[in-house]
């Protein structure tokens, strides 16, 4: 008995056949999120309602993720932002730090886009998208740590909450993403041994010119 068609299937819809685990796996967590929450009495109108942001965005995010092409993207990136805006407003709602959005941001985007284009790269071995997802989170986290210093440290935008986590978190990260940057820049760069030794053209000798019959 002949599989070609399914083969040929799986070849052009990849992306398909994965999205039915990741559909599930969804709804599990989801049920334990419920029932953890349930158990806990945990008050959802007060404290849970940014599930009702994040739960799309992860979603979204998984379904992005499972599509093997880069037009998988069109849906995890913005699946991201939602995500990232949903845990934002998680936290804030329950350290009412609502004025964290000065600096926020930052972890929305471009923070979120550049841990989703590293986690694409990561999951379908694109090494091009996973560096410059890195190199785009690590601007987000720079720009959210340093913003974040000026506003809460420096400023005091929130000073209802002068103990609030925020406040004493950002330097500890200044000095994490520092030591981060650091060690970045004195990694070796491998790009360069990946090239060629010498492009082709300049391999590609002129033709010799036609030599000249003995009289």
């Amino acid at each position: 008995m002949s599989y070609g068609w399914h083969e040929g299937h799986g070849k052009d819809y990849g992306g398909r056949q994965r999205l039915p685990p990741i559909v599930g796996i969804f709804l599990v967590l989801l049920g334990l999120l419920f029932l953890a929450s349930e158990q806990l009495n945990f008050d959802f109108g007060r404290y849970g309602w940014p599930m009702f942001v994040i739960v799309p965005g992860v979603f979204l995010l998984l379904v992005g993720l499972a599509i093997p092409h880069e037009g998988g993207l069109g849906a995890a990136i913005p699946g991201g932002i939602v995500t990232t805006v949903g845990l934002l407003l998680l936290f804030q709602s329950a350290t009412d730090t609502y004025a964290s959005w000065a600096y926020a941001w930052a972890l929305v985007a471009p923070g979120s886009v550049g841990v989703t284009l590293t986690l694409f790269g990561l999951i379908h071995g694109r090494r091009d998208l996973l560096d410059a997802g890195l190199r785009t989170a690590m601007v987000g986290l720079g720009l959210f740590v340093g913003f974040g210093l000026f506003f809460e440290n420096l400023i005091g935008i929130d000073d209802a909450h002068a103990n609030s986590t925020l406040r004493d978190a950002l330097p500890v990260m200044a000095v994490v993403l520092g030591v981060l940057i650091v060690l970045w820049n004195l990694l070796p760069d491998r790009s360069r041994y990946s090239q060629p030794a010498s492009d082709g053209w300049h391999e590609t000798e002129p033709p010799a010119p036609p030599e000249t019959p003995a009289s």
